[in-house]
């Protein structure tokens, strides 16, 4: 213990002391040939014996006299006697300059600056003549960011394509910097600035170096861009979208141009403010945001509308897009890489220099991606084919099917109205569906309603045998019977009345109704059925006597029945198996193509233009949800994420979602026959009415319940085993939280029930009734 402790007071000296040299970068210079210089140095050296001297003077001479006469080849004795006549008499240890780098503890013997520079430059003739040379020294480069920052200030400084380096960064070296920059463990928690400015000197003590240890504030950009002279060039490699943003407004108004290198495919941006000075920054891609509210931005979701448009989301390298799936589920910020960093150093540094030698005057976006110019040839299994989806039936084709079929006619059957034939078709077209695909076309004909399954409309992985389809028809033929009662009209409804026409799904007809029938309490109240996606900030508890209601408006329906869990682990088991599930969905192509091509709509009005699928914004998602759904479009990416195993972000919304609930509720049938998924629909129908009648926002989120029953009843995951392997996985976790569910049921529709903190979000845009209904009466 004691010897511990000596060694512990030890090792803290010598931390102590290394620490005085933390903030030094600035090498000292003796000229010895002056004796004042020859006494400090002798004074230094004496001081501490442990310095290490290197003198390699005489091999810098020979390279010197060799490039003063290029046209002489030169013998071993003949080169010796024009070092002795170039010196003219001066003793080697007193020509040129001594080197002290303090925080190396090293001494050096260099040629003088002029004749440094020269020999060092020599063999960039002609690739950047003397004159260019001499006019690239006359120039000064300030880079804001010492990541991919610090490769290019090393390569501008090697290349010496500047006179003057102004280097800024706030930040410490820590070691997860050691995957791109070029450093030492020794350099841990020292300033990237001091670093730098080190590793310049001990390339070329000569080149002048000036650091802003603080990086870039609005308080210090003005001296930096213009202090001691204004910058000729501006490089932006900082991560801060306030500073790129204040570091282009301030370089636009001192018409500086600005260049930019992402590290990912290479990406450069350059903006030429010199020669457009009333160029918008960032190419006009954030003219549409508040730039005043940048510098109070927190948090990473409160930046990401402005992260987006710097970005490209779109034109970000597979890796790149699906690596920011995985932020903060498991890696904690985007990766770069050294060789892109690299390259994208000496890819800055060349335009650098070209932009200064004024060859090079364009603005703009461009991409040096080595990954897409040197590839292997693409193979067949590399194209992403979408899938092939059948097309739907016509109007023409309806008419020449009804013409064939033959249905029992009722007796005294009614004359639709105009009026009620409205009022029933405008129902229909309110009615809900899988992703709002809509999968109807109705035909009136002779009195009679004709439904048929439009079935390019209900294209999805889950649709095995038309299951999902046939859950819509029975909410709708539901919705249709209780909005006829109103109309004081009498439903027959006849499903599936001929087996030769498959798309034809039910004939229904009408009569009027004679006033003493028992109307049904929820006929008035299909107007209010609605679908809320709110997430709640706090979650009501829901009272067992209203769940009650809930399960006695399923069980209306002859087989349904109705489960629900109140219970917050099992809340939180269902919760984490819908967002499990809806990864899973896109792991497969054509889940993958249902959602991202046929469910979603991006922007209002692409949903307005459609009248179809689901809008983005009536997912109430946060910026970086956002983001993560367009980056998760690319069917690459999924590619990536699946070989990976990972896609944790995926799962967010959908768990998010069933976490906020108040309770899960779930309908069964006792069978997995067409029937039964229509009448299960008609049970759903009843369920959500009365959710929302008792002031309850209902969320259907059945996928996974679907894909249980593909993996039980189907054939769709046969040739995915490591998807069969997940589902099981998950179905014997459902099966467990909903336990009191008979094994021979089969789930139809789960969703999950809450109190809303807000008012219903627009519903989702439909069809026009000309787009699914034809009336051939005259």
């Amino acid at each position: 213990m004691y010897l511990s402790n000596e060694f512990n007071k030890l090792i803290e000296e010598f931390i102590s002391e290394t620490q005085l040299y933390k903030d030094n970068y600035s090498p000292v210079f003796y000229r010895t040939k002056h004796a004042e210089d020859q006494a400090k140095l002798f004074e230094l050296l004496q001081k501490k014996p442990f310095i290490q001297v290197f003198d390699t003077l005489s091999n810098q001479l020979k390279d010197l006299v060799k490039g003063l006469n290029p046209t002489k080849i030169f013998g071993a004795s003949e080169l010796e006697t024009a070092i002795v006549t170039h010196l003219n008499g001066v003793d080697p240890y007193h020509y040129g300059v001594w080197v002290y780098y303090p925080w190396l503890e090293k001494v050096v013997h260099i040629l003088d600056e002029e004749d440094f520079i020269f020999v060092r430059t020599n063999r960039n003739k002609h690739k950047i003549t003397q004159e260019e040379q001499d006019l690239l020294v006359q120039k000064k480069i300030g880079i804001i960011g010492l990541s991919v920052g610090q490769s290019v200030s090393l390569t501008l400084a090697i290349e010496r394509g500047c006179g003057e380096l102004r280097i800024a960064d706030f930040d410490v070296l820590d070691l997860t910097n050691l995957n791109r920059i070029r450093s030492g463990v020794h350099n841990i928690d020292l300033q990237k600035t001091v670093i730098v400015a080190r590793e310049i000197a001990e390339i070329d003590p000569f080149l002048k170096v000036t650091c802003f240890h603080s990086g870039i504030t609005e308080d210090n950009i003005e001296a930096f861009l213009t202090e001691n002279g204004k910058l000729d060039l501006l490089i932006d490699e900082c991560d801060g979208i306030d500073i790129k943003i204040l570091c282009r407004m301030k370089a636009k108004a001192h018409q500086i141009p600005v260049l930019m290198e992402a590290s990912d495919r290479g990406t450069i941006d350059i903006e030429r403010f010199d020669l457009e000075p009333e160029r918008p920054i960032l190419h006009g891609n954030i003219e549409h945001l508040d730039i005043s509210k940048v510098k109070y931005l927190k948090t990473n979701e409160e930046k990401v509308p402005y992260i987006l448009p710097i970005a490209g989301v779109e034109t970000l390298s597979t890796r790149m897009k699906a690596s920011m799936l995985e932020i903060q589920q498991t890696i904690t910020s985007w990766p770069q890489l050294a060789s892109a960093v690299t390259y994208g150093g000496g890819i800055t540094a060349d335009l650098s220099r070209r932009i200064l030698l004024d060859e090079l005057h364009v603005s703009g976006r461009f991409f040096v991606d080595i990954e897409e110019l040197i590839a292997d040839p693409k193979k067949e299994s590399d194209h992403i084919v979408p899938p092939v989806i059948e097309k739907g039936i016509s109007f023409d084709e309806i008419a020449a099917a009804v013409v064939k079929t033959n249905y029992s006619k009722i007796s005294a059957a009614a004359v639709l109205s105009e009026e009620q034939l409205a009022e029933l078709m405008t129902t229909a077209q309110r009615s809900s569906s899988a992703g709002n695909n809509q999968p109807w076309k109705w035909y009136l004909d002779q009195g009679s309603l004709f439904l048929f399954h439009d079935t390019e409309r209900s294209f999805s992985f889950a649709n095995q045998e038309n299951s999902v389809a046939l859950l819509a028809f029975g909410v709708t033929l539901e919705a249709l019977r209780l909005k006829a009662q109103t109309l004081n009209l009498i439903l027959h409804e006849q499903t599936f009345p001929d087996p030769e026409i498959p798309t034809l799904i039910a004939i229904l007809q009408f009569s009027q109704a004679t006033g003493s029938e028992v109307k049904d309490p929820l006929a008035a109240f299909t107007g209010i059925r609605h679908t809320s996606r709110n997430i709640p900030k706090v979650k009501k508890a829901i009272p067992k006597n209203e769940l009650i209601k809930l399960q006695q408006a399923t069980t209306a329906i002859e087989g349904a029945k109705f489960y629900y869990l109140q219970d917050e682990e099992d809340i939180s088991k269902i919760a984490q198996i819908m967002g499990e599930a809806d990864k899973l969905r896109l792991y497969t192509p054509t889940g993958h193509h249902e959602l991202f091509n046929m469910e979603l709509r991006w922007t209002r009005e692409q949903s307005i233009a459609t009248g179809d699928g689901l809008d983005l914004e009536s997912f109430e998602l946060t910026p970086g949800e956002a983001v993560g759904m367009r980056i998760a479009k690319d069917p690459k990416v999924l590619n990536l994420i699946k070989k990976w195993k990972k896609g944790k972000g995926l799962e967010r919304l959908s768990y998010k979602s069933g976490l906020a609930a108040s309770a899960i509720g779930l309908i069964t049938m006792p069978g997995y026959t067409a029937h039964d998924f229509i009448e299960g629909g008609k049970a759903a129908e009843r369920m959500w009415i009365t959710a929302n009648l008792n002031h309850l926002s209902l969320h259907p989120m059945t996928a996974s319940i679907l894909h249980f029953n593909v993996l039980k009843y189907g054939k769709g995951l046969d040739t995915e085993p490591y998807l069969k392997e997940k589902f099981e996985q998950l179905n014997a976790v459902f099966n467990d939280c909903f336990s009191a569910v008979n094994v021979d049921e089969v789930p139809v529709f789960l969703c999950r029930l809450f109190y809303a903190e807000q008012q219903q979000t627009n519903p989702s845009e439909r069809l026009s009734i000309d787009q699914i209904f034809k009336s051939n009466n005259n």
